[in-house]
């Protein structure tokens, strides 16, 4: 179910998958939102809870003043303390979610058991991607969604087609600012190998074999420096949870199930 909270004047939404297992908090990509995890939810079944939160500026959480990885961080904190979670939970991220994901292990370790980390590099440069391009043809809303799916191209349009949002006005907007999405891109830039390595919790790293995202050899560095990291290859690029999510979700069920 869908639910929210408050955080300042700021709403955050999340969707609770419920059931009677342990929590799981799922961080999705950048220009994603919490219900990309629907199908994690039901390949886990009932061993999990799987708690993903619209993170800010996606879906239909509000807008944020800054996409810095500590906003991003308290608003996942903010979730936690909400829910009543004071013991320490699973926690998942992917892309984008991933490197949040390891910065709030790292800040918070009393409070996270095991990480996944799916495909967030430590060691980031914007301008190595595409998604600059892209964001800035796109337009925020459109009368029509025809209009909108156009103007964000056949790449950005994949993204999405599915997530579009009537406005109350009429009209259709993305699930996201497009300048919101240029700054969190921006946002990432820099190493974050101190981060990572900074928990000791036992850890996965979940990696497309094919990924321009996250170079082989970056990935076999983050796996061999950091104690208790178990290392997960598929044969795919950046996008595994919706290229391969039969081979994404076992990858997943396996290591929380080993610990």
């Amino acid at each position: 179910m869908r639910h929210e909270l408050k955080i300042d004047d700021r709403t955050l939404s999340y969707v609770d998958f419920g059931g009677p297992g342990r929590p799981l908090l799922a961080l999705h990509g950048g220009m994603s939102e919490g219900l990309a995890f629907a199908a994690l939810a039901e390949a886990l079944g009932d061993t999990w809870r799987v708690i993903a939160p619209d993170q800010r500026g996606h879906g239909d959480s509000d807008r944020a003043a800054d996409y810095s990885r500590a906003g991003y961080v308290s608003d996942a904190v903010a979730l936690l303390d909400h829910l009543g979670l004071d013991e320490p939970v699973a926690l998942l991220g992917y892309s984008l979610g991933g490197l949040n994901a390891v910065h709030l292990a790292a800040a918070h370790p009393e409070r996270i058991s095991v990480l996944v980390n799916a495909e967030a590099a430590v060691e980031i440069d914007p301008a190595d991607s595409g998604w600059m391009a892209f964001l800035r043809a796109m337009r925020y809303s459109a009368p029509t969604r025809e209009e909108l799916l156009e103007a964000a191209g056949p790449v950005g349009a994949q993204f999405v087609a599915q997530a579009l949002r009537p406005l109350p006005e009429g009209g259709w907007r993305l699930p996201f600012h497009p300048q919101d999405m240029l700054d969190s891109v921006e946002a990432c830039r820099g190493d974050h190998r101190a981060a990572w390595l900074a928990s000791e919790c036992p850890a996965l790293l979940i990696h497309g074999t094919r990924s321009t995202s996250l170079p082989q050899a970056q990935a076999d560095a983050m796996v061999t420096r950091r104690p208790g990291t178990s290392y997960a290859p598929l044969d795919g690029d950046h996008f595994l949870p919706f290229t391969h999510p039969a081979e994404f979700h076992e990858a997943v069920r396996a290591f929380l199930t080993a610990h």
